[in-house]
Formats: C-alpha cells, structure tokens, sequence
C-alpha cells in the first residue's frame, strides 16, 4: 500500500457486503410475533375516529376493533392489548368494573373473534375511568390512596378475566399492584390469567398524544407514583418487587428513553422482557417523516429493533400491523 502501510487482515466489512450475508450474521431478530399491538376502543363510536397527535392511529369502534383483532391475527403478531375510552367518567373509575363497560366489552368481543389465536391483553389502570384522570383513587387530600386504589385493581382484574382476557397488565404503579392482582386472579379461579406487569414506568414527557387518545382528564401529575427519570436502579427494583409478587413479564415504560433501564432490567430478570414504544416515540417519527426529515420505514424498523436489541422480548407499538409485513420482506 502507498506509503508502506499494511494492508487490514481483519475486514469486518466482508460480512456486510451482501443483504443475504448481513442477514446471517444479524444479531437481532424482529419479527411479528414479538409485536403486541396497543388498541382504543370508544364507547358509542359507529366508526373509527382518528387520533390527531398520533397519525395513524384511531380511537376503534367496536367493529373497527373487531377487524383490527382478525388483522392482527392474521399477521401473527404476539398480542393485542386493550384500552378502553367510556363516555362517563366519576371520582372512583367505576366503568373499569362493570361487565358492560367499554374495557369489558372489548375483552369479550375480540376474544369471540380471535379465541386463542391472539392473545387478549387489557390495561388494568383507572386513569382511563376517573374524572380526575388520575391512575387510582383519591384520598381526601386529593393525593392518590395507594391501598384503596389496590381494592378496585383486585376487582378490576377479576372482572378482566371473567370477560375472558389472557393477560392483565397493571400499569398504575402502586405498591404491591401485582400481589394483589396475582391473589384476586387466583382466589377467582383465574390463575392461567396471566400478569404483564409494567415495573419501571417513569413520569414521561412522552405520554402527552396517549392523554388525547383515552381523553384524558388529567389533574396536575403523576410523578408521586410513577418513577423519576433520572433513576436507573429503582427500575430494576421495581421489577424484581414485582416478580416476587407473581408478575409473568414485567415491562419498561417509555422505550426509547430507557434503553438504559431496559438492558439492565433484561440482565437481571428471569421472566420475559416488554417494552412500550408509546405515542410521544411514535408522534416524534411521524413529524419528521410527514416533512421529509427522514425515510419512515427505516426509522420505525429502526426504531423497533433499538428496542429489541437493548433486550426487550416482547415490544408494544402502535406500528406493529404495518411493520409485520415489511418484517417478511427483510429488514
């Protein structure tokens, strides 16, 4: 070579010379079946209503919801995970517990459309019920009453399971929100329900388009009960509370924020992995795509396998129908 340098031995380079050889040595998978799709189902809808900070997503009529549940199936995605908008709202969330509520009925119609071909998942939090918009009850002080909340998860999650979902995902973080899940499911006669227990979810920035999806009644915030951004190593212990209390999967909330937290978490757990791309991730995408900023495809894939590659088995995003057929063609 010119000036007497060696030439390279080692050329990484060799093994990406081809797409059929960058595909041999990939060390990442994504594939459909690691992709749970998050659904809104609103009561009263005769059609879907579009979600204007979340393009591409809608609030689901129960039909609309119905095809999302077959489409989803017929991809073979990993799950759908259910949330329920009802037209009434009151202090304590009680839609969450009437078998005809929005969240309920939704349970049943896609476990009646799908049976056990896509499993049924259900938020089970009350912030989508209270008119203070609030994940729990409150107290007098107007504070959120931790162990009262804990009573109507309990109740929550058996009325879950009798409209026949297979996974319940308590997402409100309240001190010992598994434990008393994991006991009413099984003192019900509902211990093949499992429990997708989101652990480490932060007080988020990110949340904000989610608010306009379940109509959010919001009240000041949530950062008495979900966790502090800068905290790495609570989030490990929350997970680890949570699967000595019975959780199934535990998850980390945002995604992309906490990749940091996802990979310790995937370290120091023996359960699967989840991981929620939420709206704020998806909405940032969608901008800088719909100006040309950015080839959109390449960046939710992207998006998703930064995901999958920090060490989430399982990842929850709003683009799991669309992604699962670009899946097939190759990344």
């Amino acid at each position: 070579m010119p000036g007497g340098l060696e030439r390279p031995v080692v050329r990484p380079r060799r093994l990406r010379r081809t797409s059929a050889l960058r595909e041999l040595v990939a060390e990442t998978t994504l594939a459909p079946r690691q992709l749970v799709l998050p659904v809104f189902v609103r009561e009263g809808l005769d059609e879907p209503r579009p979600i204007t900070s979340m393009p591409g997503v809608v609030q689901h009529s129960r039909d609309s919801l119905r095809a999302a549940a077959a489409e989803a199936a017929e991809l073979g995605l990993g799950g759908i995970m259910l949330f329920g908008v009802p037209e009434d709202k009151d202090a304590v969330g009680s839609g969450a517990l009437d078998p005809d509520g929005i969240l309920n009925v939704a349970i049943r119609d896609v476990v009646a459309e799908v049976g056990d071909a896509l499993p049924a998942m259900a938020d089970l939090c009350l912030d989508e019920f209270t008119d203070h918009g609030h994940c729990g009850v409150l107290a007098a002080d107007g504070s959120v009453d931790n162990d009262a909340t804990l009573e109507v998860y309990a109740d929550m999650a058996v009325a879950q399971a009798e409209a026949g979902v297979q996974v319940v995902g308590p997402s409100g973080m309240m001190d010992g929100q598994v434990a008393v899940v994991r006991q009413a499911l099984d003192g019900a006669g509902h211990q093949d329900v499992a429990v997708l227990a989101y652990s480490a979810k932060y007080a988020s920035a990110f949340f904000g388009p989610f608010r306009e999806a379940v109509d959010s009644s919001l009240q000041g915030d949530r950062r008495t009960y979900q966790q502090d951004p800068r905290n790495r190593v609570e989030g490990v212990r929350e997970a680890l509370l949570d699967i000595a209390e019975g959780a199934d999967l535990v998850m980390v909330k945002p995604a992309l924020a906490y990749l940091d937290v996802l990979r310790e978490v995937r370290d120091a757990v023996d359960v699967p992995v989840a991981a929620y791309n939420i709206s704020g991730e998806l909405a940032m995408v969608e901008a800088a795509a719909a100006n040309g900023w950015i080839d959109r495809r390449a960046a939710i894939l992207e998006t998703l396998t930064s995901i999958r590659r920090a060490g989430a088995d399982v990842v929850l995003t709003y683009w799991a129908a669309e992604a699962a057929p670009w899946l097939r063609e190759g990344f």
